[in-house]
């Protein structure tokens, strides 16, 4: 697998929100790894996001054959690295004036949240997860910042998705405003 170059890219209008939301397409965000800073106003995650941007194999990997029953898993290696990457990334939102949610209970900070795309207005920007959870960010104006953290790992599973499945919608509910008990939350990374 080649080399690849760890990312680091500024949003300041919706047409860069697409590109990142283009990016972090798929991306796996834990609650733990979340945190609106309201006196920075500030709202910040890290995510494992799949390397759609080093892809370059659009065929997802067969399933391994099954093993005669009665056998042991094989340790030995299998021979064909994995195809594809994932990498631990840091997203920062600035001039965030509130932060509401819907679809998921904040408290339960165990939960890892897929996220399907992100919709951008001028002072609004929704970042919508599966099973109809969704985070949004009134802004005063646009301004995100995506780095890569650390390497990236091999994968043999690429995200797929079912012809007219999990298309994200707000929902028709108010979203509930996000008070965290403590702005000094960080959100750091996982060490997987």
């Amino acid at each position: 697998m080649s080399e690849t170059r760890a990312l680091k890219l500024r949003a300041r209008d919706p047409r860069d929100m697409d590109v990142i939301a283009a990016l972090l397409q798929d991306a796996l965000v834990p609650l733990v790894n979340m945190a609106y800073l309201k006196r920075d106003k500030r709202f910040v995650m890290v995510a494992n996001r799949f390397h759609w941007d080093g892809s370059e194999n659009d065929t997802p990997p067969s399933a391994p054959a099954p093993q005669p029953e009665g056998t042991d898993a094989r340790f030995e290696d299998a021979g064909d690295e994995p195809p594809f990457l994932r990498v631990h990334c840091g997203i920062t939102f600035d001039k965030v004036l509130r932060v509401r949610h819907q679809g998921f209970d904040q408290k339960e900070k165990d939960q890892i949240l897929n996220l399907l795309t992100i919709n951008t207005e001028s002072n609004r920007v929704t970042l919508m997860f599966s099973e109809g959870a969704a985070i949004m960010l009134e802004v005063s104006e646009i301004a995100c910042h995506l780095e890569d953290i650390g390497e990236a790992w091999p994968t043999r599973w690429r995200p797929a998705h079912e012809e007219g499945a999990g298309t994200a919608t707000a929902g028709t509910e108010e979203p509930k405003s996000e008070e965290p008990k403590s702005e000094e939350h960080s959100a750091e990374s996982s060490a997987d």
